[in-house]
């Protein structure tokens, strides 16, 4: 019996549910690298984006200008410079309205702050459910395409006289191709996945102690009426 024992021929003498298990896991697979290699790229970008607005905030560029500079690009605010601007835009808000206490005027510029990182968290985080899923459950959709493969084979094994190795070998083989794709899918996500929600947890130590250096420096310069606060909403 001349068997062809490539992939392509494995998948084209597996039985039906196998086949579809095998292009539900492919298809995952695809999809997880897409999703990989745009957050991985955007995580690199939003990280070095950080950087560069760290530096431009710690050159002692005036705060104002700064604040000016991120109305002018407002689709293309992101990262660090957005929570910057979303707690500068409520500090000038509750400046100017009388009889504001430092106190209350700290707090709204803190929970603007805290509120612009949490948007910012969700479009790092975008994706990732997709790869925590195909992480958690393609071995079981694979294994579940081997356990009907091979019960396929056995089921044909009842129907001959005399089985021999050369007749189940390939009904197994088949079988075992479905596990082999749930695990090729799940591995690369796993890892990724594990890799970015640790990038995001860095990138979230960094605002967050950004956040109370800014605050800081605005109680500071508040205190010493230094702020400029003529500035264009």
């Amino acid at each position: 019996m001349n068997y062809d024992a490539s992939l392509i021929g494995y998948f084209l003498h597996a039985s039906l549910v196998v086949k579809c298990v095998m292009l539900i896991l492919i298809g995952a697979s695809i999809f997880s690298w897409a999703y990989i290699l745009q957050r991985g790229f955007y995580l690199k970008d939003i990280s070095k984006s950080a950087s560069k607005f760290e530096n431009a905030f710690w050159s002692g560029e005036d705060l104002a200008t700064l604040y000016s500079e991120g109305s002018k690009h407002r689709e293309s605010r992101e990262g660090l410079e957005a929570v910057f601007y979303a707690g500068f835009k409520e500090f000038l808000r509750f400046r100017k309205q009388a009889g504001a206490s430092m106190d209350l005027i700290m707090e709204n510029t803190r929970r603007a702050m805290r509120v612009a990182q949490m948007r910012e968290q969700d479009k790092l985080e975008t994706h990732l459910p997709f790869l925590a899923i195909v992480g958690s459950t393609s071995p079981y959709v694979g294994l579940f395409g081997t356990v009907w493969g091979i019960m396929q084979a056995f089921r044909a094994l009842a129907n001959v006289q005399q089985a021999t190795i050369s007749m189940v070998a390939p009904g197994i083989a088949e079988a075992l191709i479905a596990t082999a794709l749930g695990l090729f899918a799940a591995i690369p996500a796993v890892i990724a996945y594990n890799r970015f929600i640790t990038d995001i947890g860095r990138l979230m130590n960094r605002f967050s102690a950004f956040e109370e250096e800014f605050t800081n420096i605005l109680i500071r310069q508040s205190q010493q009426n230094t702020v400029r606060l003529e500035t264009a909403e």
